[in-house]
This record gives structure tokens, sequence and C-alpha cells, in this order.
């Protein structure tokens, strides 16, 4: 039987633990390097902040003062030292931040500023050319969402009705799509890597702005419309993934039939293991932990599990998922190293990703006591946004089976309600609990 207690599918943003690694970075009171002059921001409020040892905050009016230019800071005599760091700011933005140039009023502002850097220069068309080309990959991936939700939410509905009546609840099943652990490891690792490519760094941004802004005068992303479909997208394929491998171990009417597809995910999930997948291998445990699932004691013993346990100790909650974390880092450690595409594959167990990052935002003030700026903060937060994306730029190296995709995409799922229905017609409910919830389903 499992016994690892792993995030409900509902609770992906829900606050679940805090990194002992962060904990270094959050403390209000982190101290301002001095020098034998005193604390380097008593220099003034023009100091260049690039001299001198790193300075561990400032204040905003430093920052700004020291990257707006005036005539005594950036002389026009230096335009051309100057122009060519302007121009790499604003392509490394629109490389990094696409979406910000969705409106027709930013496009027009970028390229004022360029005619005014380099009016002669060949780069604001390659610039804009490339920024399009990201324009229009995010566009359509926003399009296949809608499409995969749609059809996803038809084939629940039309799964409920057919369960209600007591006819068989589904045609096909997975072990009829695809009986090979390692192919279907592929293509869920396809899909993974294919969510994280349309996920920008700004959906992070703004799925944890706060209403305390370094600059409280202008408005927040949060009064604003958020643009986070595809975090969310990713989060909700999850879920699907989740209640679909609940689903295909409840389908079977014989014990033997659940035995075998419980084991068939078991090996599935060990191949996300080696080729590095972490969020598949996880979603597949929590769907293997569900309780209409768990509570199939008959199906459990009739199934060898030995290799589940062991998936379940990697994955363990236990210390902050201390045991998944240290697998993580050997992940990205082989990927530094590795020759092989298929060696190169790091996609983390996302919703604690997301934990991580909640709380390190939520934990840490914007600002010191003094009204500094929180550097370690955010050097914290850019480095692990900036560790996924290096992540998710992989591209899959495996081949696609349309036929596998797309029913992984489109398969009924049962609700959770469908799931102890068909848990208990299975194996009868053991105590009055069960049998009065049975008795309410039926």
């Amino acid at each position: 039987m499992p016994q690892t207690v792993c995030p409900a599918a509902g609770t992906m943003f829900t606050p679940s633990g805090f990194s002992p690694h962060l904990a270094s970075t959050c403390s209000e009171a982190d101290p301002v390097i001095e020098d034998e002059g005193g604390p380097q921001e008593a220099r003034g409020p023009g100091a260049c902040l690039a001299e001198g040892p790193p300075i561990t905050s400032a204040s905003l009016d430093t920052l700004i003062q020291h990257l707006v230019p005036t005539t005594d800071y950036y002389p026009e005599a230096k335009v051309r030292k100057f122009g060519p760091k302007i121009l790499q700011l604003l392509t490394e933005w629109t490389e990094t931040f696409p979406t910000d140039f969705r409106e027709e009023k930013m496009v027009g502002l970028f390229k004022d500023i360029i005619h005014r850097i380099a009016p002669c220069d060949e780069t604001l068309s390659q610039v804009l050319q490339t920024l399009n080309q990201k324009l229009a990959a995010i566009a359509q991936g926003e399009e296949c969402i809608v499409k995969v939700n749609a059809s996803s939410v038809s084939s629940i509905s039309d799964k409920l009705v057919a369960f209600k009546t007591k006819s068989p609840p589904i045609q096909k099943e997975m072990l009829s799509i695809c009986n090979d652990p390692y192919t279907l490891a592929q293509q869920l690792t396809y899909i993974e890597l294919e969510h994280l490519s349309h996920i920008g760094p700004e959906e992070f941004v703004q799925a944890f702005v706060q209403k305390d802004k370094l600059d409280s005068t202008q408005p927040c992303f949060s009064e604003q419309k958020k643009k986070t479909t595809n975090l969310e997208a990713y989060v909700r394929w999850f879920n699907r993934l989740c209640y679909l491998v609940a689903t295909e171990i409840c389908m079977p009417a014989k014990k033997k039939q659940r035995a075998q597809v419980i084991e068939f995910f078991i090996d599935v999930a060990r191949e996300c293991f080696n080729i590095g997948n972490f969020n598949s291998l996880m979603a597949i445990i929590s769907g293997m932990n569900m309780s209409p699932v768990s509570r199939l004691k008959k199906t459990w013993g009739k199934a060898k599990t030995a290799k589940f346990f062991i998936l379940e100790h990697q994955m363990d909650p236990t210390g902050n998922f201390y045991n998944y974390r240290t697998a993580l880092r050997g992940a990205a450690h082989r990927s530094q190293t590795a020759n092989s595409n298929r060696e190169k594959i790091v996609i983390p167990f996302f919703s604690l990703l997301i934990k991580d990052i909640y709380f390190l935002n939520e934990g840490c003030a914007n600002r010191l006591p003094n009204g500094h700026v929180h550097f370690a903060k955010f050097v914290e937060l850019a480095r692990q946004v900036g560790e996924f994306m290096t992540w998710k730029q992989m591209e899959c190296p495996f081949e696609t089976d349309r036929s596998i995709l797309h029913y992984l995409h489109t398969a009924p799922i049962f609700s959770e309600d469908g799931l102890y229905l068909a848990s208990y017609e299975s194996e009868s409910p053991e105590n009055q609990v069960e049998k009065d919830r049975w008795k309410a389903l039926r």
C-alpha cells in the first residue's frame, strides 16, 4: 500500500515548506558592506554602484540615479560607449520578456529609443524580427491550450454521463494505446517540455506580485489582469495526469488487470525519474496515492510494488523534500556535463518550485529596515527563475507519437466522486463511512 502523503492536486499553490537554503537570503538585517569610509551608501546618491566591493543594498533613488543617464553621469560625448549598453539591455528585454511588447505603444517606444541610439543600425530589424517570432510562438501556444482545455472538458462530461448509466465507462485504456513504459515516459516528457517552453519569467512575477511595491505611487500588477495563462495551464496538466493515472487504475473490473496497470505506471514513473522528468514522476505518484486508489488493498496486494516504494522514498516530502532536492541537483549536474541531449533534460517538480518562489517572495521584505532595496532577495529570485529558464529551453530529443499524445490530452477521466464510486465497485466498502459514501454516490 502506498504510504507517502503527496501534495493534493488542488493545492498546487498552497505553501507547504521553506527551503533551508533560502533562509540565509531572507534576513531583513542583512548588513550594508562598509569600507574605510563607512557604509557605501553614504558615498552619495550619485555614487557609481560598479565601484568598490559588492553592495548588498542601496536606496531606490540611488539605483534610479545610477541607471538613468544625465549630462554629468553620461555626457553626450560618451554616447558611443553608452548606446551599445542600452541596445544590449533592450535586446535582452525583448528576448526575456516578449509579452511586454504585445501592445503597439510599447513597440513604438522601443523603436524610438533604438533610432535615437543607432539610427543607421540594422539591429532594430533583427530584434523586431526575433520579437515577432517569439510573440507568434506565444500566441500559438495559447491557442493550443484553449483547444486542449476544450477537448478535455468535453470528454470529462461525456465520461460522467456514461458512468452514471453504468455502461462500460471507457472504451479504451492506456495499455491498449501504449504498453511500453519508456515510450510513455518519453511522450510525457514531450508534453512537459512543450508546456515549459511557453512559460515566461514574467508569469512568475505576476503570479506572486505583492501590494507592497518599491514604488507605491504606481499601479501594481495585482490591480491589473494577470497574464499567467501558461503557468496555470501547466498546473492543470499536472492535475489531469494525476486523475488520469487514478482513472486508469480504478477502471478495470478485474483485480488482476488493475494490478497490471499499477505495475505499468510504476515502470513509467521509474523511467521518468531516469530521464529527469520529476514533474510527471510526482504526478504519477500523486495519482497512485489518491484515496480511491490507495484503498484498493487487494489490488495492491496483487501488484509488485518494491520499485514504487523506492520512488516514493525519492519524492518523500520529509525534510522539505530533501531526497528530491538531492536528486534534482544530480540531474542538473548531469545536464551541465552531458554530451547527449537525452541526458540534459531537467524538469523540476513544478509545484515545489512555485512554493519555493512563493515563500522567498513572501518571507523576505523588498526593503531592509533602513529603507534600502534588499539585493539578496532579488538575486536569489533571479537565480531560481533563471535556472528554470535554462531548463525550459531544452528541446525534446524524443520522437513524438501522436496517438499517445492525443490520448494523454483527451482521454476521459473520472471526477473525485467517480473515482470513489469505481473504487467501491471494485472493492466493497470496509467501514461505515465508506458504506455511507457509496450509498450517497449511488
